[in-house]
């Protein structure tokens, strides 16, 4: 299936269905705030999200927006400006499914799905809280060793992938450096949609010098150009994060009536969004 270029970030928020896994990488990478957004004003509901493999911002916003029915993670906060409050209060009320997990679990989960096995065993949960109360992963004995218990983890087969990079070209190759988390989500996902700096005429995968950082177009659905569209995150050798933002953020969504007046403000008017 050729790539589809679209011009409106909104169109390619339509194209997200309710209901629908999603995986989503945190500050670090590429995170698609812009399409965030997008699929808040939208009105997207029962998303099932799989941070990779911490969420953020972009998590925390779909959430108090009302986005998420649930969610798949090893952590959630906003980092040096304090806990995610709309996580915690999805949380406390009991209107969030949660699938508790760690870091190496959740990549674990993905190198199945990208390697089309049903499965990954994975050591270093054997004993813990995490495997006594995630029913979905099972503790076998290894076959290859005798008294050698391990968990095996289900492979992880996200819908969609959603990314911001800085470049993509015109056939969908994606240039996303050594972000090789972006790669595996790509890979493991049934789609990928990602939005980007800029759209290149050429070919990326033609400079043997980035071709090793490029997500091949066959993996992509779709793309759409958006100029700092992961702002007020950062994206590395872009532009960096808006602390001062994150901070205003952190502070206005501590309670339900401060989270709706940023959703206002930053959110449903996207002149103040884009500035």
């Amino acid at each position: 299936m050729p790539v589809q270029v679209i011009t409106d970030i909104e169109a390619l928020a339509a194209r997200v269905p309710d209901g629908a896994r999603i995986a989503l990488v945190k500050s670090a990478s590429g995170p698609p705030m812009a399409l965030v957004r997008a699929l808040i004003r939208r009105g997207a509901r029962g998303l099932h999200l799989v941070c990779v493999p911490t969420g953020g911002l972009a998590v925390d916003l779909l959430i108090g927006a009302g986005c998420v029915d649930a969610l798949e993670t090893s952590a959630v906060t906003l980092d040096e400006f304090g806990q995610a409050p709309a996580f915690g209060r999805a949380v406390r009320a009991g209107s969030l499914r949660l699938l508790d997990a760690t870091c190496p679990a959740v990549y674990a989960g993905l190198q199945a799905g990208e390697k089309g096995l049903p499965f990954m065993p994975l050591r270093g949960l054997v004993g813990s809280d995490l495997a006594r109360h995630r029913t979905d992963w099972k503790l076998i004995d290894n076959p290859f060793g005798e008294d050698d218990p391990i968990v095996c983890l289900p492979a992880i087969v996200p819908d969609l992938a959603l990314i911001h990079v800085r470049r993509t070209d015109r056939q969908g190759n994606l240039y996303v450096g050594d972000a090789r988390e972006m790669m595996l989500m790509a890979h493991a996902a049934r789609e990928t949609l990602a939005t980007a700096e800029s759209i290149f005429d050429g070919s990326l995968v033609d400079d043997a010098a980035l071709r090793p950082g490029v997500i091949p177009g066959i993996y992509v659905s779709a793309v759409a150009e958006a100029r700092d569209g992961a702002r007020p995150l950062g994206l590395p050798g872009a532009y960096d994060t808006d602390d001062e933002h994150l901070a205003q953020y952190a502070d206005m969504a501590r309670d339900e009536a401060g989270f709706a007046e940023y959703l206002d403000r930053f959110v449903f008017d996207r002149k103040a969004a884009a500035e």
